[in-house]
């Protein structure tokens, strides 16, 4: 009784009722935890001990880590499931969860291949995937406004390659990545290019760390297809698009690459340039025709531009005419 009443007190908390909800989702690192919740590492670690006195969790080191995973027997992992299993998926706290968790993933699973490993400051997935990245490249650069391109964010910038390319066209530039190993490539090849002055944070893409309309010009090269909510990163890309501003976005077309999702952890096999419209659309974008690159891979290129306030107003003022 004593051993399910603990088990009851350690679950009876929001946030330990979310640990609970990862955990049961596989292994995470303290750090992981802290980057997914979004909260202090001393605040987690307490709730961590309580799961794990609870018997709720299961924690063991690895080096100088922390893993944590759900317990996988007694009466309180039995409790703890039973107990999950009547959480609602669409609450918002655990979907969003779920999302960065998802993120979380796609980047260790991305900083993992082994192209990356043999040199982290020199790679990008378009030429890891044999894309060709050149052709690539120069129609996006040929597609963005030519007056240049004000306030720069590029979302999971990866090694930073978008940025090394884009920035000089820039007032200011900043790149934000989920992956400390990516950020870390990305300072060494910008500080080789003498674009020390990029800031680059670590963010989340689908909660992004900005005002609205802090930017003139969006970008997303290769991050819709490792995300859980593609949708929901390009709500985000707009609101903090100022009114005005461009949208540019580089990712797969539909393609049966089983063994590409597996392997770099892609959660979506491409995507069909009307259903990227359609999020565009949503966002209050207005879409430009995709650009098609063939290859064994094919890749499209999407700009979107955001209608500036007096175009609004015009639209507002026709819809409720």
């Amino acid at each position: 009784m004593d051993d399910v009443l603990a088990a009851l007190r350690a679950l009876a908390e929001p946030t330990r009722l979310r640990l609970a909800a990862l955990a049961a989702d596989g292994e995470w690192t303290l750090s992981d935890l802290v980057d997914i919740l979004g909260t202090s590492q001393p605040g987690l670690s307490r709730h961590l001990k309580l799961l794990g006195e609870a018997g709720v969790v299961e924690r063991s080191r690895e080096g100088p880590h922390l893993i944590v995973r759900l317990a996988t027997a007694g009466p309180a992992a039995a409790l703890a499931r039973t107990a999950l299993a009547h959480l609602p998926q669409d609450a918002p706290l655990l979907s969003a969860d779920r999302r960065r968790a998802a993120s979380l993933r796609a980047a260790r699973a991305r900083a993992a291949s082994e192209t990356f490993r043999a040199n982290p400051a020199a790679w990008d997935e378009l030429r890891a995937l044999g894309l060709p990245a050149d052709v690539i490249e120069a129609k996006l650069v040929a597609a963005l406004p030519a007056r240049g391109l004000g306030r720069l964010l590029d979302l999971g910038t990866g090694s930073g390659r978008l940025l090394e390319l884009l920035a000089p066209r820039a007032e200011a530039a900043t790149g934000i990545d989920l992956s400390r190993d990516m950020l870390a490539a990305a300072r060494a090849r910008l500080g080789a290019a003498g674009l020390g002055r990029v800031a680059l944070r670590q963010a989340d893409a689908t909660r992004l760390p900005f005002a609205d309309g802090s930017f003139d010009t969006v970008t997303l090269s290769m991050l819709l297809h490792h995300v859980d909510d593609p949708a929901a990163v390009i709500a985000e890309a707009g609101r903090v698009l100022a009114p005005g501003g461009t949208l540019a976005l580089i990712d797969l077309a539909p393609h049966g690459d089983d063994a590409l999702l597996r392997r770099l952890a892609h959660r979506w096999p491409g995507f069909a340039p009307a259903r990227l419209d359609a999020w565009l659309r949503e966002a209050g974008l207005d879409p430009e025709p995709a650009i098609t690159v063939p290859s064994a891979l094919p890749a499209l290129i999407v700009v979107a531009r955001k209608p500036t306030l007096a175009a609004q107003h015009v639209q507002h003022a026709d819809a409720h005419a």
